[in-house]
């Protein structure tokens, strides 16, 4: 009987192996358990995978990020067309504003903010590009949007602070160019799309109310872009509340956290 059974079970272990060792294939799926439970990284990462994977999303890598902190050291009086053969001009680069309470000039505190994003959106995995990475430049909007272009980025943010005469006024809102543009209305629809998720998450993770998206047709630094263009007003620093909340390094990391959930959000990731 023993020589029987060592036989039957040998014919069983070659039908398995000529099916295509489909009993050995088993072996992978129990990797990553504890006590034969499968260990929740394990299905978080498949999880993920497959969702992308359903979206047709590339990967993170694939992705382009270009950066602009708003302003400069020192302000550029000079002017420069609004848009492509444009006759009006605007004035190259504006002072920006300060914090009323931590008197904290605002191109300070975007390039602050931007390194942060730059950090965590890189820890991501996606590709970015800084248009300025210190603040003694001399660079107009219009030569940050060529750079953005230039850099090869799928998404441009440019990243700004908000002021107003009345000290009550706070939140964050997103700038976008309307469908009616006359230089980039092609890049309405997208750029909308990306400051909806931008400023949803934004405000999800700072707790700062929204203000919402505007439509903005002005902007120099927008009007030059040749890929989706989002530009945020973080909070007003003439608010002395959100002056202080801004300028709290620990604040600064939820902040550019936020805008990289929504870049994750806008990618489908």
């Amino acid at each position: 009987m023993r020589r029987t059974g060592r036989m039957i079970f040998c014919l069983a272990m070659a039908v398995v192996l000529s099916a295509g060792g489909s009993l050995w294939m088993l072996k992978p799926e129990a990797k990553n358990t504890v006590n034969g439970t499968v260990q929740a990284s394990s299905l978080k990462r498949e999880g993920a995978g497959s969702k992308i994977a359903a979206k047709g999303a590339k990967s993170r890598g694939d992705f382009k990020i270009a950066l602009d902190a708003g302003h400069q050291r020192y302000a550029n009086s000079g002017t420069e067309p609004v848009g492509p053969g444009s006759s009006v001009k605007k004035m190259k680069v504006a002072g920006g504003a300060s914090g009323t309470a931590t008197k904290t000039p605002e191109y300070k505190l975007t390039l602050k903010v931007a390194k942060k994003l730059k950090k965590i959106l890189m820890a991501r995995g996606y590709q970015v590009y800084m248009v300025r990475s210190t603040n003694n430049v001399n660079i107009s909007n219009k030569q940050r949007a060529v750079r953005a272009n230039k850099s090869g980025a799928d998404i441009y943010i440019r990243i700004h602070a908000d002021a107003s005469a009345s000290s009550s006024v706070r939140g964050a809102s997103m700038l976008y160019p309307s469908a009616s543009n006359a230089y980039v209305k092609r890049l309405s629809k997208p750029s909308k799309k990306l400051s909806d998720y931008i400023l949803k998450s934004y405000c999800k993770k700072t707790g700062i109310k929204s203000r919402g998206l505007i439509k903005r047709d002005d902007l120099t630094g927008t009007n030059w872009s040749k890929i989706p263009v989002t530009l945020i007003e973080m909070g007003f620093l003439s608010n002395a509340s959100e002056d202080r909340f801004m300028n709290k390094s620990a604040n600064q990391e939820k902040m550019a956290s936020g805008i990289a959930d929504g870049v994750d959000d806008y990618f489908g990731f």
